[in-house]
């Protein structure tokens, strides 16, 4: 009788882990911890380059801009304008405006096509340039009906127009001797009076001279008020120690 080894193999031993939290991940064999660290630092990483890449890309735009304003500084010149309307009804002045603010829920304010914005037909964001004078505009606008109104002037329609001239070179840092801001304002009024009315022109002309002495935007903008302006702020410093920082200007 022959006798013969036979190795019986070595039996698998599963064992079931039963633990909620693992301390490692089947799929990718890390750790959750490593994981999640790893997800943070991306997210970290996301958060850093997202200044970087808004930068670049409004330098993309604003690099034709300047270099046609430098080559052409006629190109620079842009005129912005807005217009409201009178009527006999109340003491108001209804604004003509685009499009874009028109369809707005609330006004958004963006850059100008000139300094680099999109189209506000299709971004729906407006200049303040332009929100400026509409401010003027109805300012000078609701003033002027109420000065006719005391003074008995029967103004039954009229329209208030506000056209100011920029120089994007200045605010665009193209060159330094441009001017930041508008170098010419014009307000302008066309008004219709009842048939019946006579008013003399020393009265017509009194009107006018009250409409500018009693406009609160118009007296801001020719009387420069005392401006103060603040910046602060705080961010994460170098190793995540959080910094404020704070900086003020009187003129």
């Amino acid at each position: 009788m022959a006798i013969t080894n036979k190795v019986h193999p070595r039996p698998r031993i599963f064992k079931v882990n039963t633990d909620p939290d693992p301390p490692y991940c089947y799929k990718s064999g890390l750790s959750p911890l490593y994981t999640q660290s790893l997800d943070e630092h991306q997210k970290d990483r996301a958060r850093t380059q997202r200044p970087i890449m808004a930068s670049a890309s409004l330098r993309a735009k604003q690099g034709p801009l300047k270099d046609s304003y430098r080559s052409n500084p006629a190109s620079a010149l842009v005129t912005l304008s807005s217009t409201g309307t009178l009527d006999a009804t109340s003491i108001s002045c209804k604004l003509s405006t685009g499009a874009a603010a028109r369809d707005a829920r609330s006004k958004i304010a963006g850059l100008h096509p000139s300094a680099g914005g999109d189209d506000p037909a299709i971004s729906g964001e407006l200049c303040s340039g332009d929100m400026l004078l509409e401010a003027l505009v109805a300012c000078a606008g609701v003033t002027l009906k109420a000065v006719a109104t005391a003074m008995a002037i029967p103004i039954v329609a009229g329209t208030v127009t506000a056209e100011g001239d920029l120089d994007f070179r200045g605010t665009m840092g193209v060159d330094r001797e441009a001017p930041v801001g508008f170098m010419e304002i014009r307000v302008a009024f066309e008004v219709t009076l009842a048939e019946e009315a006579v008013v003399e022109e020393a009265k017509m002309e009194k009107l006018g001279q009250l409409t500018e002495r009693y406009c609160v935007v118009l007296q801001t903008i020719a009387r420069k008020p005392v401006l103060r302006v603040s910046l602060r702020g705080s961010g994460s410093g170098t190793e995540g120690v959080e910094k404020g920082f704070a900086w003020s200007e009187t003129k």
